[in-house]
């Protein structure tokens, strides 16, 4: 859902915005803990090369140049318990 207002989420799944904006936070603040930030965000090195793709692309490299990584596309691993696993299949 990202680039919709909070109004346009609630509507979507028939929640209040104040429903939307409390667990919003929560998962924000959950992303951003010490526990997941250090196990699995990684950062590059200061001198690991820029992808080819943007670096040979005059229509991307010019605005991310100066990018130190980017959250869309990655996976998180995740296995849930037996109990859970049928819940949790096809899910994002």
């Amino acid at each position: 859902v990202t680039g919709l207002s909070i109004r346009h989420v609630g509507e979507c799944f028939q929640r209040s915005n104040g429903t939307i904006s409390k667990y919003f936070k929560k998962i924000l603040f959950a992303f951003s803990s010490r526990d997941i930030y250090s196990k699995y965000i990684q950062l590059p090195h200061s001198d690991a090369p820029v992808h080819p793709t943007i670096r040979n692309n005059p229509k991307f490299f010019p605005f991310f140049a100066d990018a130190i990584g980017a959250i869309d596309g990655t996976h998180i691993a995740c296995t849930p318990s037996s109990e859970e696993r049928d819940a949790m299949r096809n899910r994002k």
